[in-house]
This record gives structure tokens, sequence and C-alpha cells, in this order.
């Protein structure tokens, strides 16, 4: 009996170790040997501690109280063990018995299973909170698990999902899941209607292989209507980027005379109201500069800044390039119609170039947008509620073109909210040299010059011109002039002004005259004839391109052209 109970023992995984009353070892069984390292050596009748010198055995001897899963280093490794006295019927202490056994690849295992739990809390965390529609089904096309934002998607719940056929959420179109599950191969951009409201999706899926298994199925979903309105966005935000063309500011007004400081100052006065402006000035005194300034000081810098030159576009084209047009409006007219500038500048500033020049129906349209806050369409009849701030310009004597009928008067009281007038280049002729050595520095980037200056000479010669085409005028008359320098020249000097356009001497003019021109064909004679009397005719009336366009007998419209074909500015 006694052989069958020590195989028992030595036959268990736990640990036991037996103490009589005395503290000596009674039972060592086999487990207790592995664990402490005595396999081979006998301890039977030996005391405990002379064995195991941090055994609590004897104290258990003390005491008589159990010591329960108490954890204890053993040599190299960690136990748990129990602690129990042994007693007679009467209670008495007749000895000790310890059970315990290695916990070290418990805790081992534990420390992986709380990794294992906290990378799954953390995939969980990244599955629930992806803004990314995302399905997975097993392998037989059920599903198993969804995340909020596709039930946000499709407007079906988690219950309506979880445990049904991969099909029940698709309103139109062939399962995505099931094809994967099928074939075992991806699907990209497969294109679905999904739930009650039908909306239309790009769906991914991929196959789920786990030991060469394929195990499921998993599925993204992206709303297109989320997609149209972004890319619809963005092409807005590219047309505003398109329209914002004010790049200039008041700092970018060069000039200390008393008549523009006030002109300034008025602008920037104005700026910061919804005011209508009018500018008026002659041709190239910077009108369209200041309208920019004024623009980037409003609260509508942000917004759109659209630029119209009425006098550019034709007199047809006008009225449906400001006011839109409906679709059928007219041969040609764009299907689903198109906004005119009016409504592209919605929330900012439209400047109004050359205002003078536009028709008087065009007029009377314009004073209803000026009076209503409204535009209505080209071919349509209902009006569209508009936030633009107007700034309008002209070089013409607005209050004798009223007289003459050309310009309605209504118009111009609505317009002429704010008047600025912006002086001639021959008012302030002092801020010449302040003007060309901005210039200078402009066209040293433009042209990768090194200029540094202009001799007092060349200077004088400046100050005594008297610059009918104003400040356009002197600018491009630095740079043509810097354009005939050498490029290691460093200053402008007088001998570089005589090769401008602007003032050509009369030797020049008689070597011009002088030229053979039997080499060249009648048209380019007749060109070069042309392009000559332009330019005298324009000097002769100031720049001003009504008076040059009326004295040549074309219209405004075919100046413009012919400025534009031989290349001339002013």
């Amino acid at each position: 009996m006694k052989r069958e109970l020590e195989v028992i023992l030595d036959s268990t995984h736990d640990a036991m170790i037996a103490v009589d009353n005395e503290g000596i070892i009674t039972l060592f069984n086999k487990a207790a040997k592995k664990l402490t390292k005595l396999e081979g050596v006998d301890v039977i009748g030996k005391y405990i501690t002379d064995v195991v010198a941090n055994s609590r055995l004897p104290y258990i001897l003390k005491t008589g109280e159990s010591e329960l899963n108490r954890k204890q280093p053993l040599g190299h490794v960690s136990i748990i063990t129990n602690r129990m006295p042994v007693k007679d019927d009467f209670g008495k202490v007749i000895g000790a018995v310890a059970v315990f056994r290695d916990i070290t690849e418990i805790k081992e295992l534990a420390e992986e299973i709380t990794n294992l739990k906290e990378i799954q809390s953390m995939l969980q965390a990244i599955f629930h909170s992806t803004e990314d529609a995302i399905s997975v089904v097993d392998e037989n096309g059920i599903g198993v698990m969804v995340n909020p934002a596709y039930t946000r998607l499709t407007g079906l719940s988690k219950e309506q999902i979880i445990g049904k056929i991969c099909t029940v959420d698709i309103a139109q179109g062939e399962s995505i899941h099931l094809k994967v599950l099928k074939t075992k191969k991806p699907v990209k951009n497969a294109r679905l209607k999904v739930g009650p409201a039908r909306k239309t999706v790009l769906a991914d899926a991929a196959p789920i292989i786990v030991d060469g298994e394929l195990r499921g199925s998993v599925a993204v979903l992206h709303d297109l209507t989320e997609i149209k309105r972004l890319t619809y966005e963005l092409d807005q935000a590219k047309q505003i980027i398109r329209k914002l063309e004010a790049k200039y500011t008041f700092e970018d007004i060069v000039g200390e005379d008393e008549q523009l400081i006030s002109a300034i100052d008025r602008a920037k006065r104005v700026a910061v109201t919804p005011a209508t402006v009018l500018l008026r000035g002659e041709s190239g005194t910077g009108k369209e500069l200041f309208a920019h300034a004024i623009h980037n000081a409003s609260n509508r810098k942000y917004r759109q800044f659209v630029r119209v030159n009425c006098a550019a576009i034709s007199e047809n084209l006008l009225e449906s390039e400001l006011f839109g047009y409906e679709e059928g409006a007219f041969t040609g007219a764009r299907k689903g119609g198109r906004k005119g500038l009016f409504e592209q500048a919605n929330g900012g500033t439209i400047f109004l170039d050359e205002i003078g020049e536009i028709s008087l129906s065009t007029q009377a349209k314009l004073l209803r947008v000026l009076q209503e806050k409204e535009v209505v369409r080209v071919g349509g009849n209902r009006p569209i509620s508009i936030d633009v701030r107007i700034i309008a310009a002209t070089n013409l004597d607005l209050e004798r073109a009223i007289k003459q009928g050309k310009f309605r008067e209504d118009l111009y009281y609505r317009l002429n909210v704010i008047p600025i007038i912006i002086p001639p280049l021959r008012h302030h002729k002092k801020d010449i040299p302040l003007l060309v050595k901005h210039f200078i520095n402009k066209y040293n980037q433009e042209y990768g010059r090194f200029v540094q200056t202009i001799s007092s000479d060349a200077l004088n010669i400046l100050k005594n011109l008297d610059w009918p085409g104003n400040i356009r005028e002197l600018e491009n008359f630095i740079g043509r002039a810097m354009i005939n320098m050498k490029f290691n020249e460093m200053i402008i000097r007088a001998k570089h002004l005589a090769t401008t356009e602007r003032k050509i001497p009369k030797e020049d003019i008689d070597s011009y005259e002088r030229e053979d021109i039997t080499n060249k064909t009648l048209e380019e004679v007749v060109a070069e004839s042309e392009k000559k009397y332009i330019l005298t005719v324009l000097r002769n009336n100031n720049y001003n391109r009504t008076n040059t366009a009326k004295h040549l007998g074309i219209s405004i419209r075919n100046l413009y052209y012919k400025l534009k074909k031989y290349d001339i500015e002013i």
C-alpha cells in the first residue's frame, strides 16, 4: 500500500513536500526534486531548511495556520504554493505539507494573452474609429463585422448586417464579397448602390487567407456622393484661385506727391466699406493698381477678384459674360447654362475697367445689379441674388457722355458713389525718380539684369517729357531702355533712352526713312507704316484709345486688335 501511494505521489504534476512535527522531511516527490534540482539526492530524514533554505514549513508547524496561493521564488523559477498543517484527531499539529508548482510558463502565457488583448483592443479601436466603411464576412458570405462608418453609409444597423448573408445591404449590383469568395482574388472599384437610400459607392474587397485557407472577405466602401462633393469643392477652390488675381496692395503704389497721397488716403478709407467706387483718370495712371489695392484692403480680400475689360469684349458677348446665360439662350449656349462674371464674383469684388465703353442696353442691366443686388441670366427670367462689391474705372469724360446720350445718368450716379481721381504723371513729375527706381528693380528681376541706377542727365530728360501715356508709358520706357543696354552696363544713360520708340531722335527717323525696303513684301511695308502711324496718332491723342480710334476712323475694338497685332503697349 505504501509503495502504491509513493507511485501516485511521484506521478502527480504538483510538487509535494511533507515534514513531521520536528521539521524532518518525510515526503519529497519526484516533481519536488525536479523543481529544486535535487534529483538523485536522498533528502528523506533531513531537516527541511537544510534542503530548502527559504521553506516556511517550520513556521506552519509553529502557528498551525495554512498559507494558500502564496508566490515564492525557488532558485531560477517562481512557484505558487499552498502550505498546510497536518493535525491528529485531537487537533494537535503532527506535521506539515507544501504543495507547489512552477508558474513561470503561466506568467509568460498570461503576458502573451495580455499583449494579445491589447493588440485586439487597438485593432478594434482602429476598426471602429476609421472613416472608411468596412465590412467583413466569413467563408460562407455571412456578415461577422461592420464598423460605425459602414452603418452610417448604408443606413442599416449592425443587427441588420451581422449574421445575415452579405447581399442584405445591396440595393443594386453584384456582391463583391461573394465574388471574392468565389475567385479568391481581390475586386477593385466596383460600383454599387447600397442601403435604403441607394447610395452610390465604389467598393474594394480582398480575400482573408489564414494558413493558406480562405476564411472570409473584407470590403471597403467609398461614398461617391461625398467624393463628388469634395471634387466640386476642389473645382470651386481652383476657380477661386484663378480669380484671386488681386496681387497689388497700397504699398505697391509708388509716389509722394500730395495729389497722389490724397487719392491713396481716400481709397484706403473707402476700402473698408462696401461702397461702390469709381476710379477716374487718364489711361496708364494706375487705376487697376488702385482696384487691386482696394480689394486687398477690404474684408473681401480672401474672396474672388474678377477683372473685366469692358472694351476688350465684343458687345454681343459682353452681356452673357457679365450676367451668364441659361441653356438654349442662343445657338452654341452650353448645356445647363453658365454662370456670369457677377455670379462668379459673388462674395468678392468685380472690377469693371473701361466702364464707359459698354452699350446702353448693358448699362440698363448693370443698373439693375446695382439697385436690386441681383442678376438675370440671358434667356432666363429668374433673378439671382448676389453680394458683389463693384469697382469701376474709366478714362472718359462721363459727364460729356451723358449729355451726348451715350451713358445713362442714373447709372452714373449709382457708380459715382465714391469717385477717386488719380492724377496724371505730368501733375506729379517729382515722383519720377521713385518710379524709375521701382521699375529698375522690377525689370532687374524679370530680365535677369543688374542695373543699379539712372544718370542725372537721363533723369532730367525723363522729367522734361510730358508723358501722355502716364506711368504705364514710363514703365514701358524704362523696360525698353534696359533691354537696349549691354549686359555689363549698370547705369541707364541718355543714349539708352534714345533707342526707345518714345521721342525717337531726328537722326534715327532719317535713318529709318532711308532704310532699304526693296527686299520686303508689300504686306510687310504696309504693316510697318500702319504701326508707325498708329503710334503717331496715339501720341497726338495723349494715348487716349477712344480718341485715337475716332481719329483713325475705326472702332475701339478694332484698335485693340491692332495694338495686340503690332505688340504696341500703352
